[in-house]
């Protein structure tokens, strides 16, 4: 078994053993690397910090799918964690969606999530989103699983309904989204507390929840999400914000102080961050083939 098809088995596997899968989100290799020592059950490639940190720019349809299977393969060969990896709306038509299949696939991403958006799809949480025919999604939930190679590569059906046309009809999606074949259901935008337990008890599918801080949906204890029926969280932009906020704080220091001798004592250790990076591996190899 290839390590990606293990992944794959060790993630499908854990959605049907008891608790919380907890996956946070990366966005670049630094990110990845860190979190990948950590343990999780899987880590979340999230579209908002993938295009932000590749681009530069918003969420909003404007990285290329050639771009985000290119990110797709630098994690995946990285990480030693299952990688959940965001699929926006495929990036094209129902042939496009057998092609995003396979890249994402072959790239050694453990699960891809598709939305139902119209293209060119925003980022969830923000306004002005529109979706696309029930129907229309339903087919390229088909297409995606029978372009799969490997059962073991999860279908993640997002629907974007819920903000536009309310939670009735965003429930509606997920049921039809689940005959489709999709494997995992992503509700996003619930706007209360009660309407993530109708969501959490309404489907025979595992569903994930988007825990996005300040976003729309109440950010939750890991145990009261359990509690509400809901088997995997993705937190996509917390680590973000909380490097942003770090960056913006040293970027102030230098502009005020015009140095970091003052906050030194509050910066990862640099010798740590070599090691993260793989300078020990580096060392080894200059030991034994270039020291001599």
């Amino acid at each position: 078994m290839t390590s990606f098809a293990k992944l794959r088995k060790n993630l499908k596997d854990r959605l049907n053993q008891p608790g919380l899968i907890v996956a946070p989100g990366v966005n670049e290799m630094v990110s990845l690397r860190l979190a990948d020592t950590f343990g999780f059950d899987a880590l979340y490639m999230t579209g908002y910090g993938t295009v932000a940190s590749l681009l530069g720019l918003p969420d909003a349809g404007l990285a290329s799918f050639t771009q985000m299977v290119d990110r797709v393969g630098q994690m995946a060969q990285m990480a030693k964690t299952p990688l959940i990896a965001d699929g926006d709306t495929g990036y094209g038509g129902l042939l496009n969606i057998r092609h995003t299949i396979r890249g994402y696939e072959q790239a050694g991403a453990a699960a891809i999530q598709l939305e139902d958006q119209e293209f060119p799809k925003k980022c969830g949480h923000t306004p002005s989103r529109r979706v696309i025919s029930t129907q229309d999604m339903v087919r390229k939930i088909q297409v995606a699983r029978d372009s799969r190679i490997e059962e073991n590569f999860l279908i993640i059906a997002r629907t974007d309904a819920r903000t536009s046309l309310g939670l009735d009809e965003a429930l509606r999606r997920g049921e039809a989204y689940a005959k489709a074949g999709a494997d995992l259901l992503f509700i996003e935008s619930p706007e209360s507390i009660e309407e993530m337990k109708l969501i959490g008890s309404h489907f025979d599918l595992p569903v994930l929840a988007n825990m996005v801080d300040m976003g729309k949906t109440p950010v939750l204890p890991k145990a009261q999400l359990e509690a509400l029926g809901y088997k995997v969280a993705i937190f996509p932009v917390t680590a973000l914000l909380a490097s942003v906020k770090a960056m913006h704080a040293v970027y102030t220091t230098f502009a005020e102080k015009g140095s970091s001798n003052e906050i030194s004592q509050q910066l990862y250790e640099f010798s740590e961050l070599s090691k993260l990076m793989g300078f020990e591996d580096v060392w080894e190899f200059e030991k034994k083939y270039v020291e001599v």
